[in-house]
């Protein structure tokens, strides 16, 4: 009797170990996994796009660990538990839906990232990004702004940049949930992720879908605002010459169809970096050329009252000026010191708000009423073609960004997503890209011109975006997840910041959205050229 107890004990003992110990593999494993992948992304640096593909192969080899782990340690936790893992946790997936198993070959592709053991990114580093993306050269168009807004126009400046911060937050803090000992542990990677969590279990991946959509919508909007204001610098800067704005248009198309046959954004990436800096010293040069004409400031043309007809519009310029929360999970991931994320959101915003406000206020003094929907325009002659050709380059080579993003979602979505694709894959078995799906890449760019040639209102296009998803993603979206994952914990007065930005949002969505459209129509219809 007392053999047949000690064998039991000694087998439950067994049974234990081994199920302790493959849980610590597969923690081990996935973090090797991860270092690989935040190592890959530091090296993109300002790829956002890149980092979502890489995160996607990251979430692969996670699930491929879970799998094996689950496979050998099926006597201690059941093939219902292991069943339940890889059904359940949608976090391991790119956009939330469970990739057959027979899509992993082996754990060669997890091994290899678990080789790669390379530093994550800094606070600084994490900080340049979110400086990248709300600091790019959409400010262009605040002064604008400021023009049908005044005062009031300078208070949703430092408004958006509040509520912003604030979402960016309590999105990532949707991405984890407390663990047995009552520590935060990150079980969402994406966007994508926390939408699907809180459509879950009716509809596992509505929220995705609409995510994805947004995305999708607010990428190629930013691509065809790259073509739009191409096209309207050039044409300023060279108004004697016998070419349209249309003309001048199609002209930097004929340059972005390389894009097409992107496979990686590193190179675009380096570009892109040395871009931004020189849009910083442009803006200096813009500010000191304003500041040089402070005796002739018009301070009295700064109003308190709105143009009710036109301020909705800022309202959007405002909002997409700020837009980053597609990338703020993955970005967070990737940090040494996630606890520092808070830290890094409070002074880039901080430094957005104070360098968009300037430069929008001054910007608006210097020309009052003739400020024009792309500030640079209102510059003199002999220094405006430098400007805006350095602004030029800067839009050329910031296009492949969010153009490579949208074709990577609009691909994995389509063309990729397991055995439910919509249409066949789109690469061949060597993982070449088929000619029928670089013809689809090249019609993605013709679009964005089209888009551009018919609708060439820098101001409008931009306004309408930012109502249609950039109100989406940072004020509708972050507020009402927050809600519906952490309602149980959060205080009276979080209840109500949410359900108060939710409200506003919306209201500024709406009509934002309404009169960027109303004034389309009429731009339109009278072929009003910007």
């Amino acid at each position: 009797m007392a053999t047949v107890i000690r064998s039991k004990i000694s087998n439950k003992i067994t049974n234990a170990a081994n199920t302790v110990s493959n849980k610590s593999q597969a923690k081990v494993s996935g973090m090797f996994a991860k270092l690989g992948f935040q190592a890959a992304t530091d090296e993109e640096g300002l790829g956002f796009a890149a980092c979502d593909d890489l995160d996607y192969e990251y979430r692969q080899g996670m699930q491929m660990d879970i799998l094996n782990t689950d496979g050998a340690g099926g006597e201690g936790e059941g093939e219902g538990s292991s069943e339940g893992m890889v059904e359940g946790d949608s976090h391991y997936q790119r956009d939330g839906t469970r990739h057959p198993s027979s899509s992993f070959k082996d754990g060669g592709a997890c091994d290899e990232l678990a080789a790669q053991d390379k530093p994550k990114i800094t606070a600084w580093e994490a900080g340049w990004n979110v400086t990248n993306a709300i600091q790019g050269m959409f400010v262009l168009g605040l002064p604008y702004a400021i023009l049908h807004g005044g005062y009031l126009g300078l208070f949703l400046i430092i408004f958006a940049a509040v509520v912003c911060c604030y979402t960016g937050k309590i999105l990532i803090a949707c991405l984890y949930e407390e663990n047995e000992d009552g520590e935060l542990v990150r079980v969402r990677d994406s966007y994508v992720d926390i939408a699907n969590a809180c459509c879950a279990p009716r509809f596992p991946s509505l929220g995705g879908h609409v995510v994805n959509v947004a995305q999708i919508i607010e990428l190629v909007m930013t691509c065809i605002l790259y073509v739009v204001v191409s096209g309207n610098l050039m044409y300023n800067s060279f108004p004697s010459l016998p070419v349209s704005q249309k003309a001048w248009s199609i002209i930097a198309t004929a340059a972005l169809l390389p894009c097409a046959f992107l496979k990686n954004l590193k190179a675009v990436s380096k570009f892109s970096l040395l871009c931004t800096l020189a849009h910083f010293v442009i803006n200096i040069l813009v500010i000191a050329y304003c500041l040089s004409r402070a005796r002739d400031w018009a301070w009295d043309k700064v109003k308190f009252y709105i143009d009710v007809k036109k301020f909705p519009i800022s309202i959007g310029i405002i909002v997409f000026s700020y837009t980053s929360q597609i990338f703020l999970p993955s970005l967070e991931g990737n940090m040494q010191k996630p606890s520092e994320f808070h830290c890094m959101m409070n002074w880039t915003h901080i430094a957005a708000c104070i360098l968009k406000g300037l430069f929008a206020l001054v910007a608006y003094l210097t020309w009052a009423d003739a400020t024009k929907e792309v500030i640079t325009d209102n510059l003199p002659s002999t220094i405006r073609a430098v400007v805006n050709i350095f602004l030029v380059a800067k839009a050329l080579l910031s296009y492949p960004l969010p153009f490579f993003a949208a074709v990577e979602v609009l691909e994995k979505s389509l063309f990729q997503d397991g055995g439910r694709a919509i249409f066949p894959d789109c690469y061949g078995g060597d993982g070449r890209l088929k000619s029928w799906g670089l013809g689809l890449r090249c019609a993605l760019v013709v679009f964005t011109l089209l888009m551009a040639i018919y609708v060439p209102h820098f101001a409008l296009l931009m306004g309408l975006t930012g109502s249609l998803t950039g109100a989406g993603l940072c004020f509708l979206l972050p507020s009402l997840f927050h809600l519906k994952l952490m309602w149980r914990k959060l205080l009276w007065h979080q209840v109500f910041f949410d359900v108060a930005i939710f409200v506003i949002g919306g209201i500024c969505s709406i009509s934002g959205f309404i009169h960027s459209m109303e004034g389309l129509v009429e731009a339109y219809k009278y072929n009003i050229q910007d």
